[in-house]
């Protein structure tokens, strides 16, 4: 059984071992790119000076207004409980846009871009650098990074089934790296230990990022979470987001996130949209997590509130995806170990190459190691 499992373990690497690695390398840069960004681009994410007033948000919302492309529409105010950090508003389009706002001096601060090296890692990470076919055609980069996924996972899973030790000693052999022994060992101790330590937490990666590859994954993981992905999901609150064109869509909203914040037992982020006030909840978990307040937009007046433990599992499991796979539902401590699993599943596929190509071509008969690093054991 051992040696058919090797046998899949190799011939799934080798033709995708590329592909798996790049996934890895990119998707280990990709962690850390918002601390990145706002640190590139400081100027548009913090305020000159913490003043002592702020600007209504109608006021913020209307300076942002002015700066709007064709098109593009204010979704949502993102008030930061941090008070150097300026206001956001979300816009319609393209997707994650937002303009930054101060809102001591009234300053738009502009609509910050990705910075093109996460642009092209995003690319090559998700769709191989491959562009969405407007015939509707097959979408070639998303599939092999689909396909290497799934292999990855199956690779993996065979690993564990030929490396993990099956005693205290060989536990101790193969969880070590040696760095005194020569290049050979190092790269051979590198695929084998690296692979026992990661093996979990590159299956987590690799098990959630194949929602956004195959729908039938999707439907089927979703599925096995007790949640129907076929189900629309119900639109709470009515007619809460409309308003009389005499009136302006923002001008309770100060006064609803007043009411909010006046409940809260710590200062947190507050999103303001047509009708919702979320408040996004602190500590470990799903990041996405968020308590719902549901008002009139036309007269401020509270309806109710959907607290983040009454909503539906389909809206919690789609932020627990996320969460899961970028390690963030942690904090800092899980993002780091997400960031070094993924570095060393990147080294993974190439040091299985040299492997390969050592006991395939160049391995002598005598290896003078007892656990040969390039060979048969």
């Amino acid at each position: 059984m051992r040696r058919f499992f090797k046998q899949i373990h190799i011939w799934l690497s080798l033709p995708l071992g590329v592909v798996m690695s790049l996934t890895c390398f990119t998707g280990a840069l990709l962690i850390f790119e918002p601390e990145i960004t706002e640190s590139v681009q400081r100027d548009y994410y913090y305020v000159d000076s913490v003043g002592d007033e702020r600007l209504p948000v109608a006021e913020v919302v209307a300076l942002a207004e002015s700066h709007l492309a064709d098109g593009q529409r204010i979704t949502g105010v993102v008030i930061p409980a941090d008070p150097s950090r300026c206001y956001k508003v979300n816009l319609s389009e393209p997707k994650h846009a937002a303009i930054y706002v101060d809102q001591y001096s009234g300053e738009v601060k502009g609509q910050p871009e990705r910075l093109p090296f996460f642009r092209v890692m995003f690319r090559l990470h998700r769709w191989l650098m491959d562009t969405r076919p407007a015939d509707d055609g097959i979408y070639w980069g998303k599939v092999i990074v689909g396909i290497s996924t799934l292999a990855m996972v199956v690779v993996l899973i065979t690993g564990i089934f030929i490396w993990v030790p099956k005693s205290i000693k060989m536990w101790r052999n193969r969880s070590t790296i040696a760095v005194r022994k020569g290049w050979r060992r190092f790269w051979y101790d590198l695929h084998v230990a690296g692979g026992i330590y990661a093996v979990l937490l590159l299956l987590a990666m690799s098990l959630t990022g194949l929602t956004w590859s195959f729908k039938w994954y999707n439907k089927g993981f979703s599925r096995l979470f007790g949640v129907d992905v076929t189900a629309s999901a119900a639109k709470s609150g009515g007619d809460r987001g409309k308003h009389s064109v005499d009136i302006s869509p923002y001008a309770h909203w100060d006064a609803v996130y007043n009411s909010v914040a006046d409940e809260l037992e710590h200062p947190a982020n507050i999103t303001l949209s047509h009708g919702k006030a979320s408040v996004k909840l602190a500590g470990w978990g799903n990041p996405r997590a968020a308590d719902n307040y549901l008002f009139d937009n036309s007269s401020g007046e509270m309806l109710s509130v959907e607290r983040y433990d009454d909503i539906d599992r389909r809206s919690k499991l789609r932020g627990w995806i996320y969460a899961v796979h970028v390690g963030n539902w942690g904090g800092i401590l899980t993002r780091v170990m997400w960031f070094l699993a993924a570095l060393i599943g990147a080294t993974l596929p190439l040091t299985g190459y040299y492997l390969w190509i050592r006991r395939k071509f160049l391995c002598k008969r005598d290896c003078k190691y007892k656990e040969c690093p390039h060979g048969e054991r």
